[in-house]
């Protein structure tokens, strides 16, 4: 399973690294990559406008047709806004939401996503 994501800190590059999965990493400058396999979405938790590009990818071609899923990250203290941006896709496009951690997450957020993605596999 591939897993797409953007970073633009750091940190959800820094996590989705742990993962040792098949990784693509979308840019501003080029969102609109043609997959033609199953894939998640590991989302950073910023504005819509920050985000846009995660939508801008699953709509290319047949791109939806593949999403499997979404995790996402960001800082607790954001309290109901944490991770609201992976929520917010799994709500639009009708996928679950697989798991949430704070930061680069840590060893325990690297096994219950790997766990979660081998299940859907």
């Amino acid at each position: 399973m591939k897993v797409v994501y953007i970073s633009l800190t750091g940190q959800t590059r820094k996590f989705v690294n742990k993962l040792s999965m098949d990784l693509l990493e979308l840019t501003p400058t080029n969102p609109y990559i043609v997959l033609e396999e199953p894939f998640i979405i590991v989302a950073p938790t910023y504005d819509k406008e920050a985000t846009e590009i995660l939508n801008d990818f699953i709509e290319t071609a047949d791109n939806k047709r593949y999403l499997k899923g979404v995790a996402g990250g960001g800082n607790l203290n954001f309290g109901k806004l944490f991770a609201f941006t992976a929520k917010d896709l799994a709500h639009d496009y009708q996928v679950p939401l697989l798991h949430t951690f704070e930061f680069q997450g840590n060893e325990e957020d690297v096994a219950q996503l790997k766990k979660v993605v081998n299940d859907i596999g």
